[in-house]
């Protein structure tokens, strides 16, 4: 296993393949029992803080949002000593009022994906992990502060509707997931928010808003070069906020995201595999033996 490396890692979404600003930077390449990450992961201090930056869809956005290796990121992540993570994800907007070139770090999810993993625990090992607040509130808090000193129009608070994708809403979907009071649409935060509960990491999202999804009529539906046309300038924006935010993460947890297993492991240790104990040991070696 890797010595600890980095505390604060940062998934970039699409249009942000590299951090600006790194030094002392090393480019690793994982192996993990749940395969091989997006990509190779970059390493490095920004703010003299460590950092370790992974491209989610990999360089040259080559994985779609269904095939991405989830556990395998999360868990490559976690053995380079990571306790925080910052994801970055494009989504578009059900209200008028979070328009595009927007920012959103939402509170909440609703889980529309139906063909991913979305858990670690499987073949003899269970465990239910506490999700009603998928986002870490201390981290949440730390991008919302940060996102306002660098300038961007940000909102805080919000619930973001995770779908399959590749392809877009239909306008009916669109209107579906509005009239649930939701705020924004995209296909990444999950399983990611998931996996990162289980292996105890204080995860969080700066939602880059770059359309209003199909839902209003007035508006075209949302076509791939609209989107990057603002993401471009959201992920300039973005790029400001993590420099900020890696400098005022606090050192010590308080929340609730590093000990989300404790209580959540519900098989007997001497019923678990040998096999299953061996290949999560880096998340239930504190508590089984």
């Amino acid at each position: 296993m890797l010595q600890p490396k980095a505390k604060i890692g940062v998934i970039g979404g699409t249009g942000l393949y590299d951090i600006e600003g790194l030094t002392d930077i090393e480019e690793v390449s994982i192996n993990t029992p749940f395969g091989k990450p997006s990509d190779s992961i970059i390493i490095g201090r920004l703010a003299g803080v460590g950092v370790a930056f992974l491209p989610r869809h990999g360089k040259g956005h080559r994985i779609s949002p269904t095939e991405l290796p989830a556990r395998a990121n999360i868990y490559a992540l976690k053995s380079l000593g990571v306790e925080h993570i910052i994801a970055v994800c494009s989504a578009g907007s059900f209200k008028k009022e979070l328009a595009p070139g927007h920012l959103l770090i939402p509170d909440q999810l609703i889980d529309r994906t139906r063909h991913r993993v979305s858990s670690f625990f499987s073949d003899g090992i269970v465990a239910h992990i506490a999700f009603a607040e998928p986002f870490c509130p201390a981290l949440s808090q730390v991008l919302y502060q940060s996102a306002q000193e660098a300038g961007a129009t940000v909102h805080q608070g919000g619930t973001y509707v995770v779908m399959e994708g590749p392809a877009f809403s239909t306008r009916a979907e669109s209107r579906l997931y509005r009239s649930w009071g939701a705020d924004i649409i995209g296909m990444t935060a999950l399983p990611e928010a998931k996996l990162a509960r289980e292996a105890e990491i204080c995860y969080a999202i700066i939602g880059c808003i770059t359309d209003y999804d199909s839902w209003w009529q007035p508006g075209k539906p949302v076509t791939v070069d609209v989107i990057l046309d603002v993401l471009r300038k959201n992920v300039a924006t973005a790029k400001q906020i993590i420099k900020l935010a890696v400098s005022r993460i606090p050192r010590q947890r308080d929340c609730d995201c590093a000990t989300a297993l404790e209580t959540a492991i519900v098989t007997a240790p001497d019923l678990i595999p040998p096999a299953q104990k061996q290949k999560l040991n880096l998340l239930i070696g504190k508590y089984i033996k």
